[in-house]
């Protein structure tokens, strides 16, 4: 297969990074249906590809015939089954928990056309914990977008040891028909290479923070005035989400049994009182406006 093949798309998971994903392919021509299994998730979704579009036309960015044109291309269901059934790509954008992941992928591989290649967008799971779900592992790999997906432009491409060079290829040419630039790792790691890099920035900011050394708000400072960063480690977790943080901690430490690997008492605090960033209005910081009295 070549990327010119691929015509339509299917993103199974509709929440922060899928239904941006969804709304990107379906912004470059793709037909796009995205799944999940939550009604208020997909609504929110609709709602957001419905509020997107007709801001991008006000500001200049799409003709509102490109709007009208990937308001037609992409749509969304329930219906895990119907997403897949004509795909010639699909990206998994799902909760970063190994079991799910696995259950997803056996299913994709029962609904999906033969020639599909099936893409993981998990920020630290590696393919190769998934492809053995499938009877195509060889078309199995991680396409791993950053947040927001409709915003950044690097997409990480990681061949495992039983990714075949064509679906490779395939993964990179379709990254760069969404005008994305796409880095190719050459071999699995957890965390891919970016995340690697955070994770110990992150790991040592939190340190930092609980050993009172500094405030969140002065170490976030130090990242963005010192190192150039466009925000600090803090607010990028507020970002990306405290709980993609303490599930993809866990996640590693199921794998490893190495207590270092757990979540920073901080951030379980953080997610054990449900406060896990922007998206729900309070994280390390709060997002909440004011009530207008």
């Amino acid at each position: 297969m070549k990327v010119e093949d691929v015509k339509n798309v299917c993103v199974v998971g509709a929440g922060n990074m899928g239904h941006q994903i969804s709304l990107l392919c379906a912004i470059y021509g793709y037909k796009t249906k995205c799944s999940d299994v939550v009604p208020e998730i997909l609504k929110k979704a609709d709602n957001f590809v419905n509020t997107y579009l007709p801001g991008r036309v006000e500001k200049g960015k799409l003709t509102k015939e490109q709007a009208e044109a990937a308001r037609n291309n992409i749509s969304f269901t329930s219906d895990m089954k119907e997403a897949a059934g004509d795909a010639d790509f699909v990206i998994e954008a799902a909760t970063e928990v190994l079991d799910l992941k696995r259950k997803i992928f056996a299913d994709l591989d029962k609904f999906a056309p033969a020639h599909a290649i099936l893409a993981t967008n998990s920020s630290y799971i590696v393919s190769s914990r998934i492809a053995d779900a499938t009877k195509r592992p060889d078309k199995v790999l991680n396409m791993h977008f950053f947040n927001p997906a409709l915003v950044m432009k690097l997409v990480e491409v990681v061949k495992g040891p039983h990714v075949s060079e064509e679906t490779a290829n395939v993964t990179m040419d379709l990254c760069k028909k969404l005008e994305k630039v796409p880095v190719f790792i050459k071999k699995e790691v957890d965390g891919f290479l970016l995340n690697r890099i955070f994770r110990v920035i992150g790991k040592e900011a939190q340190w930092m923070l609980e050993m009172g050394v500094a405030s969140m708000e002065d170490i976030d400072k130090a990242c963005v005035y010192g190192a150039g960063h466009p925000m600090g480690p803090f607010r990028l977790m507020d970002l990306t989400g405290i709980d993609l943080t303490y599930i993809a901690s866990m996640e590693a430490f199921r794998k490893s049994g190495d207590p270092a690997d757990l979540p920073t008492p901080s951030v379980v605090e953080h997610y054990v009182k449900g406060e896990y960033g922007e998206k729900v209005g309070k994280g390390w910081y709060d997002y909440k406006k004011p009530e207008k009295k």
